[in-house]
């Protein structure tokens, strides 16, 4: 009985387990640590695929037509050349957003801007019959509230013109396209404000939205600046790309003075008139004008012609430097060396027959030297001599002789005999 309640006591004493041996789990706890264990597993599995999606996520490429700037925290990365990334064949790497972001801007893209502010008001009716435009908009008097326009100067005074002093101006409509491009991504980051580029929107539209109203302003500034300096004749028929070139010289300058990043690749003046209340006076003057230069360039043309045919290409070079004084006496014998044309010839006839005179006349010098002994020994019968062969020859070349005798009256009816033909100019000289 004592070893049956000893065995009981010892029963009733709480046992602690043997650390040494494994504690066997029922079934459910092995379920249990065995789905634990894979959550692990695939948990570890999704961290590495997520790190490498990040660390992948900063592989960026950049277009052949764009640059790039890499921001830390917000502001540009790196220095000198090595802040604008251009384009290649492989990837460029970044430290994934927020800590890096990088910013693409195209460069290579040109972008056009067209300006209206200077046209006369249109309805959308008449903006759809734009090439019938002047017969379909003819208004007694100019609205410049809704009515765009430019002003350019007048002429310069007329003297002739009593009251003319030049001191008013005229007006014309016109239409502008700026054609421009970003130069610089660093300044043009750094300077021109941009909005913030959401979710799905493409940076190139947002830069061009954000821009647009600075550049008009610019751009109207200009065209304002330049054509008050220029007549209306010059805008519409003469210098318009002299005009087109000061304004884009304007531009440049005043996006260059606020370090802009942006460049003017062209201006244009895509469209030009007059008021066209005063379409009919315009008109006509424009008639006139085209009948003024016919007139003018028709009136050169035969200088040109008269010019050449009377001393050829040298002509107007030579009259400039006979009428001078800045030319030296050998450059104005090459210029007559060089005559030709009707001058020419006139001056062979003329250096012809100064040799011919000056042959005749030393030849009658040297028929006198030999006549005079003779003339000093008998001069009366030397004079009669050269009477009779002057007689002689005088009568040899006319075609009809009368002689009447000294101390004669004769009354003679002189009829020239048809059938006697007068003698050439060339037969008379030969005789």
């Amino acid at each position: 009985m004592a070893e049956e309640d000893n065995k009981s006591d010892k029963d009733l004493q709480p046992q602690t387990p043997d650390k040494s041996k494994p504690v066997e789990l029922d079934a459910a706890g092995k379920s249990l640590s065995e789905a634990l264990g894979m959550s692990f597993v695939i948990l570890k599995v999704i961290m590495a695929v997520l790190i490498l999606a990040f660390l992948a996520s900063g592989f960026k490429t950049v277009g052949s037509d764009e640059q790039a700037l890499v921001l830390r925290f917000g502001k540009i990365r790196g220095v000198g050349e090595g802040r604008v990334l251009k384009p290649r064949t492989w990837p460029y790497w970044i430290i994934p957003y927020p800590v890096e972001r990088m910013v693409k801007i195209p460069v290579e893209k040109k972008v056009d801007l067209p300006i209206r502010s200077f046209w006369f008001y249109q309805s959308k009716e008449e903006m759809l019959m734009e090439a019938s435009i002047k017969k379909a908009r003819v208004l007694p008097e100019l609205d410049p509230i809704k009515d765009g326009y430019c002003i350019t100067r007048s002429e310069k005074p007329d003297e002739t013109i009593s009251g003319s002093s030049g001191s008013d101006y005229n007006i014309v409509h016109c239409k502008w396209r700026l054609t421009y491009q970003i130069d610089d991504p660093v300044r043009f980051f750094k300077n021109i404000y941009v909005e913030e580029v959401k979710p799905g929107d493409i940076y190139l539209d947002v830069v061009i939205e954000s821009i647009t109203p600075l550049l008009q302003n610019i751009f109207e500034d200009a065209i304002v600046t330049a054509t008050v300096n220029y007549t209306i004749d010059d805008i519409i028929y003469q210098q318009v790309a002299r005009l087109t070139e000061h304004i884009k010289k304007l531009v440049q300058e005043k996006l260059n003075t606020i370090e802009s990043g942006l460049k003017v690749v062209q201006v244009q003046l895509t469209e030009k008139t007059w008021p066209l209340q005063v379409d009919a006076e315009f008109q006509a003057l424009a008639t006139a004008s085209q009948d003024r230069q016919t007139s003018i360039n028709a009136a050169r043309g035969y200088a040109e012609s008269t010019l050449n045919e009377a001393a050829g290409p040298v002509a107007e070079q030579l009259f400039a430097a006979l009428k001078g004084d800045t030319v030296s006496e050998e450059e104005k014998e090459l210029l007559w060396s060089q005559l030709a044309g009707t001058a020419q010839e006139k001056i062979s006839e003329a250096r012809s027959y100064q040799t011919k005179v000056v042959a005749s006349a030393r030849a009658n010098a040297e028929y006198l030297k030999e006549l005079l002994p003779e003339y000093r020994k008998h001069p009366e019968l030397v004079i009669q001599k050269i009477y009779q062969d002057a007689i002689e020859r005088i009568f040899n070349n006319v075609d009809e002789k009368f002689i009447i005798p000294k101390g004669a009256e004769w009354r003679i009816l002189i009829n020239r005999d048809p059938s006697l033909k007068p003698k050439t100019n060339k037969q008379q000289t030969t005789q």
